[in-house]
């Protein structure tokens, strides 16, 4: 999701660069999220999969490629717990295949997108590039593990690659499992906002166009071998943020009112409270967010109205735990 942000805009504003757009088109994917650049002449469109060697090391000796942003991941929390072992082959083995064809290929530059998950949740302490990492799902650890796959590149042969940590990103283009396109999707479709645990856990939310301008500064600024983290201070609970849903959505300010839209269901099995991430690393090179939450959350639920069916399994994404066909793809003939 918000590798098709910075693509559209890598095509849009670098007509000399040819942008290769690499995707397996696993369920979350959609091909509409790129119809606004499919037919230009610096894109291309190249279904494959990272977990593939004799694929990716082809791809690399066909066309010549430069610079690598590697977003290719399972990133759903919840399924994380119940598919651990997918995630550990797509998360980590993947990045292992690439990392390994584009240093081989003798790439430029290849920046690795991680998550600010791999801290682990703290209440007070503020995370920079040099704290520790905790992680406390299987989500959070397979891109842990990646990232260190990808930092031993830099050390053994100074491949020059670059880490970034993100808070979380919203924004049109995102498959509705994901807190914000869900509890939108509910509520436009009259049902009720499914909240885990207490719902006091606390999000830092970025909007997706912030996120691809950290990308383009981190393209052009970022130095081999760094870490950033590109994080917001926008903080918000996701009972709160369902209650701003339902004001915006329902046009409502009543607190039994709210109430009503929000269904408390079972937690998961571990659910961090919050992210706080340091990002002055970023704010050095030039970078900070822009888009404020009022404007960007109205944007997200204007795209929504009509884009919720862009994928064919979005209604699935609604249920209050992931509904997922069992993980095939280690198990023998």
């Amino acid at each position: 999701f918000s590798a098709s942000h910075v693509v559209v805009s890598l095509v849009k504003n670098y007509p000399n660069y040819l942008i290769i757009n690499l995707d397996k088109l696993d369920y979350c994917a959609s091909l509409k999220n790129l119809e606004t650049v499919s037919e230009k002449e610096n894109y291309k469109f190249i279904q494959g999969d990272i977990c593939e060697p004799d694929f990716i090391k082809q791809l690399f000796e066909t066309e010549k490629i430069d610079i690598v942003l590697h977003f290719a991941a399972q990133t759903h929390v919840d399924l994380s717990f119940w598919h651990a072992l997918e995630f550990t082959y797509v998360n980590v083995y993947g990045t292992n295949v690439l990392v390994a064809a584009a240093h081989e290929a003798n790439v430029e530059k290849f920046v690795y997108v991680s998550t600010d998950e791999v801290y682990g949740g703290s209440t007070d302490e503020e995370f920079d590039e040099s704290s520790p990492k905790r992680p406390t799902n299987p989500y959070a650890s397979s891109k842990a593990a990646a990232e260190c796959f990808v930092q031993s590149y830099w050390e053994r042969y100074q491949f020059p690659v670059v880490i970034t940590r993100s808070s979380n990103v919203y924004g049109p283009h995102q498959y509705p499992e994901k807190v914000i396109p869900k509890f939108i999707s509910l509520l436009q479709q009259n049902r009720k906002c499914c909240i885990h645990g207490s719902g006091l856990q606390r999000r830092n939310f970025l909007y997706a166009t912030d996120v691809v301008e950290a990308f383009l500064t981190v393209l052009k600024e970022g130095k081999p071998g760094e870490i950033y983290n590109i994080g917001t201070n926008f903080e918000m609970s996701i009972a709160q943020l369902a209650k701003e849903l339902i004001h915006l959505i329902k046009k409502t300010s009543s607190e039994s009112e709210m109430e009503h839209w929000m269904d408390y269901v079972k937690d998961r099995p571990t659910n961090d409270l919050r992210y706080p991430m340091n990002s002055q690393k970023m704010h050095n090179l030039g970078w900070r967010p822009k888009v404020p939450w009022k404007e960007g959350i109205k944007k997200t639920i204007e795209w929504y109205k009509e884009n919720f069916h862009n994928w064919k399994n979005s209604e699935k994404a609604l249920e209050p735990f992931p509904v997922t066909e069992p993980f095939a793809q280690l198990s023998g003939p």
